[in-house]
């Protein structure tokens, strides 16, 4: 495997960790997708349980708890996001409601049923979407819903440079009917799908990468890793402007029958 297709996965987790905890997401969305998505959940009241996995430091949990009024729980699996994610819960007065925990998405400790709404935006590819759609489901009530974002193939085709490097990075990546075929398997209602804009991408995460990776450089001057990291996220930005037409971030929600 060359350097320019390595998966972020194979670097040190304290690096990565570090690397993206002072970014407010961890991953492509915005504050508007987010209420977009939550715009089509007609089943929250002030008794809900939401459950948002792979939470980060919690960029979209905070716009969840803005504007539900149930309790939420956060679940990363990384200590230091937990953390930072459970400070800015303190910040905006959240605490009594909304609550980081550091766990994984592979052993949830949730009871069957407890869950109104089971939230997860750019996490799910950590366990793989149909796995995650699945194996959650037992924790959703009945008419419970499903939110989550996903790499998705825009197109039946596409480039040769991007499909290497997507099925590489993500072999589960697909286009959106079969994702939504996959829902519907799982026992879900598509209730609503919509492709993330380009702003997304472009604003909200790889623009707010180049100061950090500034200061990471500066600070692991002549550590291998450290550039090798910053050089991977480089190439994915690059990927992206190239090829955005062909692929980018998916919300599929879905409600349990």
């Amino acid at each position: 495997m060359s350097d320019e297709t390595k998966s972020i996965h194979e670097f040190d987790f304290k690096l990565i960790c570090e690397y993206f905890s002072g970014m407010e997401r961890q991953g492509p969305g915005s504050s508007e997708v987010t209420s977009k998505a939550l715009s089509f959940i007609d089943n929250l009241t002030n008794e809900s349980k939401i459950a948002d996995i792979g939470c980060g430091t919690g960029g979209q949990t905070m716009v969840l708890a803005q504007h539900t009024s149930g309790h939420i729980t956060g679940i990363d699996l990384f200590a230091d996001f937990i953390d930072i994610f459970n400070v800015n819960c303190r910040k905006l007065n959240l605490q009594d409601r909304v609550e980081g925990v550091v766990g994984s998405m592979d052993h949830l400790s949730f009871q069957n049923e407890e869950l109104d709404l089971i939230w997860s935006e750019g996490a799910i590819y950590n366990i793989g979407f149909e796995r995650g759609i699945n194996e959650w489901r037992k924790f959703l009530k009945t008419g419970g819903f499903i939110a989550v974002s996903e790499a998705s193939w825009f197109t039946e085709k596409r480039p040769d440079e991007i499909d290497r490097f997507w099925k590489d990075a993500y072999p589960e990546i697909d286009i959106i009917s079969h994702k939504v075929k996959q829902m519907q398997q799982a026992g879900y209602i598509p209730m609503a799908t919509f492709v993330l804009p380009e702003n997304c991408w472009m604003e909200h995460f790889y623009a707010l990468q180049v100061p950090a990776q500034e200061k990471f450089l500066k600070k692991y001057a002549g550590n291998k890793t450290a550039e090798e990291l910053v050089k991977n996220q480089r190439h994915e930005a690059e990927l992206y402007y190239k090829y955005k037409e062909f692929y980018g971030y998916v919300f599929y929600i879905g409600k349990k029958i």
